[in-house]
């Protein structure tokens, strides 16, 4: 394989690369006032670089012909769905920002270029092959995002959320990268197809503790219980446009590599890791739901609720079956407008200083602002899984893998924690409609800007979409997975 075709394959990174340091350059001589300008062309960017992998998700290239520089990173149909998923979230997170850095007059240049970069990071990700490749793509994703996180650097609950997740984000690479270098040092490669390889004549001891390893660590990224210690205080304190790239963009780039480490890589240690997925998705689902009950505070509600996403996506890597992990990225996808809506609206209603975080501050939103709060009913039944909506079909689908894979407790689990959660997102919604505000003008600060009430209606028109017409969007899923080249011989696993 010659270098020009390899470069050919990474076109869209290679985009963001070239994008990310002239908007730098931008951003460094221009000035605030060039805010608005590179905003506009990191989005124009991030759009292009998804057009160019719209050809590989339309004509499905899997296997050998959609590898580069061999075999450290693919270009296969399920990473240009991926792709394009993060590419959708982070153009979102983008159109949502102003709403938010506009009122406190602290838009700068340098947030979109971090964005820019994060989603670079994340593209490289969801397209690695080799262990090394994935752990380069996850760092300069975590890298940005660290940043992100202590963007307000005046303001103090930015900075502790920004350090906390820098130290214990540090903490997790570590061991992450030490799971790798056990995963390398007892199977003698870093390539996924090589360390499935080597798996054929058994796990050895040392390779088991590198994948428990591997495992801890990307569970930290995927924030699952009991590797989701900070998400709800960076959740809180990072700024609303950050919080919501993390809990949608980022969280879908981690369960992208997370599927492709597990279902490639360890595909054939499934009997190894299925009881260790098993218990992490059940303790997810019933943990993060249960504390969610008695949040007040919007931003740390959602957080829970996020982790408690993260666990029904667990139980599609569980399932470990073709129809599940289609299932997994229809949900990401949901899940992700689902998110960045949300948060939308709950940038709106905080206002400068976000003091309006609390739950009881919604009380009469809907009659105050009908439009928005139309918005949020929809963006929180379908958190809540109600039918019409794209969470619910996200959820069935989830459902028909796990029962291929006769799952069928941890099944109970997802409908039960599902009918839990409407408590704590039926009771903003019955705050909204139900009950009047607690002082006049009490919603009267609230501003959209054109680019975030873009951003809502194509969310709002995306999940009702999704809910009442899913064929075409899961038929892209299922068409993807081929591409993930782990179902040549049907099911990867059953449970035993």
């Amino acid at each position: 394989m010659d270098y020009a075709t390899s470069f050919g394959r990474i076109i869209p990174e290679l985009l963001l690369t070239g994008s990310g340091l002239v908007l730098l350059m931008i951003a460094a001589f221009g000035g605030e006032k060039a805010s608005r300008l590179v905003s506009i062309l990191a989005a124009v960017a991030i759009g292009a670089a998804g057009c160019l992998v719209i050809p590989t998700l339309a004509n499905g290239v899997e296997g050998e012909a959609a590898t580069a520089f061999y075999g450290q990173i693919s270009a296969d149909s399920f990473s240009a769905f991926a792709k394009l998923l993060v590419y959708l979230a982070a153009i979102g997170c983008l159109m949502i920002a102003p709403g938010f850095f506009g009122q406190r007059r602290a838009m700068k240049p340098e947030y979109p270029v971090l964005v820019l970069f994060a989603t670079l990071g994340m593209s490289i990700m969801v397209s690695a092959t080799d262990l090394m490749t994935l752990y380069i793509g996850l760092e300069l994703n975590s890298l940005a995002a660290y940043v992100l996180a202590s963007f307000l650097r005046n303001d103090s609950r930015s900075a502790e959320a920004g350090l906390k997740y820098f130290v214990l984000g540090a903490l997790a690479s570590g061991i992450l990268l030490y799971g790798m270098s056990l995963t390398y040092g007892f199977t003698g490669t870093t390539s996924f197809a090589g360390i499935r390889a080597a798996q054929e004549a058994g796990l050895s001891t040392g390779a088991l503790f590198g994948l428990i390893f591997v495992l801890a660590g990307l569970a930290f990224k995927i924030s699952a219980v009991p590797f989701h210690m900070w998400t709800p205080d960076v959740y809180e304190g990072a700024p609303a446009p950050v919080t919501a790239f993390m809990s949608a963009t980022v969280k879908a780039a981690a369960f992208i590599a997370f599927a492709r480490v597990f279902l490639v890589a360890f595909n054939d240690s499934y009997t190894t890791w299925f009881p260790i997925l098993w218990w992490l998705a059940a303790i997810t689902m019933v943990s993060a739901n249960l504390i969610a009950l008695v949040q007040t505070n919007v931003k740390r509600m959602l957080a829970y609720s996020s982790i408690a996403h993260g666990g029904y996506l667990l139980l599609a890597l569980t399932a470990a079956n073709p129809t599940a992990t289609a299932g997994m990225l229809f949900y990401l996808l949901v899940y992700t407008l689902m998110n960045i809506g949300a948060f939308a609206i709950v940038i709106s209603v905080a206002h400068q200083a976000e003091e309006r975080q609390y739950i009881d501050d919604y009380t009469g939103f809907g009659w105050a602002n009908p439009a928005l709060g139309v918005f949020l009913t929809i963006f929180l039944l379908s958190l809540a899984g109600f039918p019409g909506t794209g969470g619910f079909m996200g959820k069935i689908y989830l459902l028909q893998g796990a029962a291929e894979s006769e799952l069928w407790w941890l099944m109970v689990i997802l409908v039960l924690t599902t009918v839990a959660s409407y408590w704590y997102y039926l009771r903003v919604a019955w705050l909204m409609w139900m009950k009047n505000p607690t002082s006049d003008g009490q919603h009267d600060l609230v501003i959209t800007p054109f680019p975030m009430r873009l951003a809502l209606v194509v969310c709002v028109g995306l999940i009702v979409y999704t809910g009442i017409f899913p064929g075409a969007a899961l038929e892209f899923a299922r068409a993807s997975v081929q591409g993930l080249g782990a179902f040549g011989g049907g099911i990867v696993g059953l449970a035993p």
